[in-house]
């Protein structure tokens, strides 16, 4: 064919060129070990030797499964998601969530969901059933534990 293209699954690196991509890689964005590890794993030849250099990198705080960890949580909150959402995202990263467990149990997911709902819904509790099924729906899909909003969508704040 003319327009072939040229299959990439062939792996070809070894020491310092797979040092210098695990670098690479490293400066654009932050990998979880096992995420550094399959990255690597598709151009390097030797498994083992990819082991090696992420635990090697992973001593040497280059690589840090608990910054991953902390940026995912931060990231995850500014969009707005809830404990369920988030530690879904952990487990996509392949993330242990008890890396974060303190700060993830000192978050106040009342609060969070309350000014979800208000962002998007207002200061008013519903007593309509269908706008209230709505504000339920919305909380939920964001990953939020029922018990959190129905309190959330209940609550009315006192100024």
């Amino acid at each position: 064919m003319y327009f072939q293209k040229k299959k990439t699954n062939n792996p070809t690196l070894t020491g310092t060129r797979l040092r210098s991509l695990a670098f690479a890689l490293l400066t654009r964005k932050e990998y979880s070990k096992a995420e550094l590890i399959e990255k690597l794993n598709l151009y390097a030849l030797d498994q083992a030797e990819v082991i090696q250099l992420v635990e090697e990198l992973s001593d040497q705080n280059y690589q840090s499964d608990q910054r991953v960890a902390e940026m995912v949580l931060a990231s995850q909150m500014r969009k707005g998601k809830g404990p369920n959402q988030i530690k879904h995202a952990l487990k996509k990263k392949a993330l242990d969530r008890e890396l974060i467990n303190d700060e993830f149990n000192d978050i106040d997911w009342f609060e969070q969901a309350y000014q979800l709902k208000r962002k998007k819904f207002g200061d008013t509790v519903e007593k309509d059933p269908k706008q209230k099924a709505k504000q339920i729906r919305f909380l939920q899909y964001r990953g939020f534990d029922m018990d959190i909003i129905l309190k959330a969508i209940n609550y009315t704040a006192e100024y």
